[in-house]
């Protein structure tokens, strides 16, 4: 009997880019236009389109894992984690390569990936489990446990497409995890549910692979990978960038993550948002106002932010933010121009942000920042890893001491003798 309940080997998946253009010329237009693009499909393959017009998110994969066993997929966002997961449920074809998964697979790649917003939750409970293969009378003898786990039961006989985005996530998750799938792939999508939610499927998933059953992980959340996985694949640019003992793989990945992001180049950092406002530069300043590289803890600092306007035109209603991280990616932070009513009602097209820290409070560290605005109440841009924020040794309470390793904060105390 085979060992593996997943073997890769080679794999590769390309796609072509390519841009739609609309042109407001009516409906006859749009039709038109619909019947010329198989045959320029047709035309380009016949011409062999250029490196250029295409993407290999993945390349040359070669993985295996054994049953029961327990791995963590890592990686930044656009490196072809999910891609791998979608060739490993059947949901995309491979370019190249092999896929095999041995067993029956239970997945959760997206809010909503498999449900049909018309039915009622109940409906797609079943649905779902007759695409696993699964009986309705062994589907019937677990819709109560999840229901109950998902806590959706109040809108079970509410069709699917009027649910919030966290039932959906609960639903679609304990559909996975409760109908006993032999491989059960899950992505990121965790991250959409509340704390105590997440708390729950990591609990389910711990008991899970305690059944024996095979679980690949994609997350960002170096904690729940260092806690649920012995094992982690880092996939970086298509490729696989290490493979091994996970607190091994997440310190290479952390590592080249604080690298990348002392790099002060903007441009190739990933970014999120509607593309209103975009981020040019980030850089420290000392009290005189002079740029510096690093930090002393205890001394005050600046945190410049760069920008523009990607219109040309000025901005309105602006929020800033600014996270810092660990190298884990756990936020220690979060610097918010709403929380001290210093939101900006209007901004030039283009200037520089500043917020300022009176005392820097953390431990001799390499800290990571993310940097995020929000633009009119929109979703306007967020920059993960922008920057990497050194603190070094500093005399933080004016002993004369310099602080070395204290954990991660550092707070004004005294202390008093009392009878």
């Amino acid at each position: 009997m085979n060992d593996n309940a997943i073997e890769v080997n080679g794999l590769g998946k390309r796609y072509r880019l390519g841009a739609a253009v609309t042109k407001p010329n009516g409906r006859l237009q749009a039709v038109g236009e619909a019947l010329k693009a198989p045959f320029r499909y047709l035309i380009r393959n016949a011409t062999k389109a250029s490196e250029e017009e295409t993407l290999w998110a993945l390349r040359n994969v070669s993985v295996s894992v054994k049953r029961g066993e327990v791995v963590g997929i890592i990686g930044r966002n656009g490196a072809g984690k999910t891609t791998f997961l979608k060739i490993l449920s059947r949901i995309t074809d491979p370019t190249e390569g092999m896929a095999r998964v041995y067993g029956r697979v239970g997945t959760l790649l997206a809010v909503g990936t498999g449900f049909h917003p018309e039915l009622s939750g109940r409906d797609n409970v079943f649905l779902n489990g007759a695409i696993m293969g699964m009986k309705r009378e062994e589907i019937r003898t677990r819709f109560d446990e999840i229901v109950a786990f998902a806590e959706v039961a109040k809108f079970i006989d509410t069709p699917v497409k009027y649910y919030s985005s966290g039932m959906y996530v609960r639903l679609a998750f304990a559909v996975a995890a409760h109908l006993e799938p032999e491989v059960l792939l899950v992505d990121e999508v965790l991250a959409v549910g509340d704390l105590a939610f997440q708390r729950k499927c990591l609990g389910k998933m711990n008991s899970v692979s305690d059944e024996g059953r095979t679980v690949l992980l994609v997350s960002h959340n170096m904690e729940a990978i260092l806690g649920l996985c012995p094992r982690t694949v880092w996939i970086d640019q298509g490729g696989v960038a290490g493979d091994g003992p996970s607190r091994e793989v997440v310190q290479q990945y952390t590592k080249e993550s604080m690298e990348r992001a002392a790099q002060p180049n903007l441009k190739d950092k990933t970014r999120q948002g509607e593309g209103v406002i975009e981020f040019t530069g980030f850089h420290l300043r000392d009290s005189q106002g002079r740029p510096i590289p690093h930090v002393l803890c205890g001394d005050p600092v600046d945190l410049v932010i760069d920008y523009r306007s990607i219109s040309g035109q000025d901005l309105v209603n602006v929020t800033a933010w600014i996270w810092l991280l660990d190298p884990l990616r756990k936020p220690l932070t979060c610097l918010w121009s709403m929380l001290t009513n210093q939101d900006f009602q209007r901004l030039p097209s283009e200037g520089r942000l500043v917020c300022r820290l009176p005392q820097v409070n953390l431990a001799p560290g390499s800290y990571m920042v993310d940097l995020a605005a929000r633009v009119n109440m929109g979703k306007s841009e967020k920059l993960m890893e922008a920057a990497k924020l050194e603190v070094l040794p500093g005399d933080f309470f004016g002993t004369g001491r310099p602080i070395t390793q204290t954990g991660q904060f550092l707070c004004n105390h005294s202390w008093s003798l009392e009878d």
